[in-house]
């Protein structure tokens, strides 16, 4: 393998800012603008990811929950749904790091060995390359994480169980890892229809109802039901940070996307 191999930003200048002093900015303000109160560590978040300038201070209340923890997290496990590939399992991208403007990120060689004997987990690097719903996230995570060391593992989702994304958290999962998951919620209906499906989202994410949530509520369904198993087996509680959409954002309300923030206590 390519020691040297580096997975590229592909949405830099798209969904966030191609220059690093303009992006810095942007994810201060965001966080500055996101007010929450939690007083232990999440151990996991479901962030949406879609244009910063639509879901970036919806993600930000996510990011904002681990910022006084930042020295206890080492592992980074993200979970994202795969918009342009068909993805037959989870993908990983065989890269060394993943590179934003703000420089690039170890990947977590070590955790991902322990998923290679399972079956579904396979290595593409077109699952990745123009994926948005990982990329989105490692900005954040940089800047917040930027003065401590740690490694990041991102997969890719496609076809998949919920079971078996539990299997990989039970496989991976220690005390110092942060699990995120990459979703946004529904798509494109009217601002009124939105936010009651969306709220409908919440309260099963909430109420740890995976099976509650379809196909039409999330586009990251899969792996939001394995991390509903997993906290239901840990006896984890996720706390809501933040439910809105495009609408509240962008002020167009005749077709629009949702977005939550949850952090898991």
């Amino acid at each position: 393998m390519n020691q040297t191999l580096v997975r590229p930003s592909a949405v830099a200048g798209y969904f966030y800012p191609a220059s690093k002093e303009t992006l810095t900015k942007n994810i201060e303000k965001y966080l500055n603008q996101a007010v929450v109160n939690i007083k232990e560590k999440p151990k996991a978040l479901i962030c949406p990811h879609a244009g910063y300038v639509y879901s970036g201070p919806i993600a930000a209340y996510g990011y904002k929950s681990i910022m006084p923890f930042y020295q206890e997290y080492q592992h980074i496990i993200l979970f994202g749904p795969s918009h342009f590939e068909y993805v037959p399992g989870i993908a990983y991208h065989p890269a060394e790091y993943f590179e934003t403007p703000l420089g690039k990120i170890p990947v977590d060689k070590e955790l991902l060995n322990k998923l290679l004997s399972l079956p579904y987990i396979y290595e593409s690097i077109d699952a990745h390359k123009k994926e948005h719903s990982l990329e989105v996230q490692l900005p954040f995570i940089q800047y917040i994480f930027k003065n401590h060391t740690y490694k990041i593992l991102p997969l890719a989702v496609g076809k998949i169980s919920p079971e078996q994304i539990l299997e990989v958290l039970k496989t991976l999962y220690n005390n110092q890892t942060l699990i995120i998951v990459s979703s946004d919620l529904s798509h494109y209906y009217d601002y009124k229809t939105a936010k009651a499906l969306d709220e409908k989202t919440a309260i099963a994410i909430e109420e740890l109802n995976p099976y509650q949530i379809q196909f039409e509520q999330a586009c990251g369904r899969l792996p939001i039901q394995g991390l509903l198993l997993f906290a239901k087996e840990k006896n984890w509680k996720p706390i809501r940070l933040d439910l809105r959409n495009s609408g509240d954002t962008s002020g167009d309300k005749s077709r629009v996307v949702g977005y939550g923030a949850w952090c898991f206590l």
